[in-house]
């Protein structure tokens, strides 16, 4: 079920993502930097079951990899060190970070050939959009 999420995507939107941001508790700078940012983001499940999410921007690259329904330490883009477990439901591929007696989800699902990633925190929602790079 995830191999429809495996390849190479390019962000071709992105809503209400500073708004996301602030409720995540990210700085000004590190919000200047994610609105300035268009990430690529390379999916890969290898051989013994392990997914591997790289997102490269000008700023950054960042790379996790992890097994569906396992937790581990992630340091996200704004430098938050969060709790994650990534798990599959309905055909989404589901991130739930942990932080700090707070809680954010990513739901990216697969729609129209379009990967749509809603990022969720309290009643802050973001929708980032990507297409499959060739």
């Amino acid at each position: 079920m995830v191999e429809q999420f495996v390849g190479k995507w390019k962000m071709t939107s992105s809503d209400n993502f500073d708004e996301y941001m602030m409720a995540v508790g990210a700085g000004f700078a590190s919000r200047q930097m994610a609105n300035l940012a268009k990430p690529s983001l390379t999916i890969a499940l290898d051989d013994q079951g392990f997914i591997s999410m790289k997102a490269v921007t000008t700023f950054k690259t960042l790379e996790i990899k992890f097994k569906l329904d396992e937790e581990f330490d992630e340091t996200t883009a704004d430098d938050r060190k969060v709790k994650t477990i990534m798990s599959l439901a309905d055909g989404k591929l589901i991130q739930t970070q942990s932080w700090e007696g707070k809680t954010t989800i990513i739901e990216r699902e697969i729609q129209d050939c379009k990967m749509i990633a809603k990022c969720t925190m309290d009643d802050v929602v973001a929708i980032r959009t990507y297409e499959k790079d060739a």
